[in-house]
């Protein structure tokens, strides 16, 4: 401890006895000094309407279009009489509906309405191909649920809401 010294109650401990005989020339130019804190400048927030598109769209509703994009991805609909790309487009447009926080609960309830009821749509499709497999069954040996199923599968093809996007 040699480049050790005592000033003002404190101890200072030098590097070597240059530093140490600089301090001792002129300590009070040094032994008051406070070291910059290292803190990062206070952000202030940027309104999302400032942004670029780009950056809006990142930070406003990809959390959204992710969740959307995910379900879809899940439930891969088939809409009767509708191709792929539309029934997927349409199912999109659906959730982000049902599932915005800025719309009002009566909106968000009525699309989650359309949503389950494009849901049931979609399913049939899947239901009818696996119950209709296989060589012909009378009515009695039919399931319960067909007949309807199927008249509801056919009253799809010349409903309005099919050729104007539901």
């Amino acid at each position: 401890m040699e480049n050790a010294v005592e000033y003002r109650e404190r101890i200072y401990i030098f590097e070597t006895k240059q530093k140490r005989d600089k301090f001792l020339r002129i300590p009070e130019a040094y032994w008051d000094q406070k070291l910059p804190t290292k803190v990062p400048p206070l952000c202030e927030p940027v309104p999302l309407t400032s942004l670029p598109m780009l950056g809006y769209l990142e930070q406003g509703v990809s959390v959204s279009v992710i969740k959307a994009m995910t379900a879809v991805g899940c439930l891969k609909p088939k809409f009767p009489f509708l191709s792929i790309q539309r029934s997927s487009l349409l199912y999109v447009a659906f959730y982000l509906k049902a599932f915005n926080n800025k719309s009002t609960d009566y909106t968000r309830k009525e699309y989650r309405k359309k949503l389950a009821s494009f849901e049931e749509n979609c399913a049939l499709i899947p239901y009818l191909s696996s119950a209709m497999r296989g060589s012909y069954w009378s009515p009695s040996e039919r399931p319960l649920d067909l007949e309807f199923k199927l008249n509801r599968f056919l009253a799809l093809r010349n409903s309005p809401d099919t050729k104007s996007a539901l």
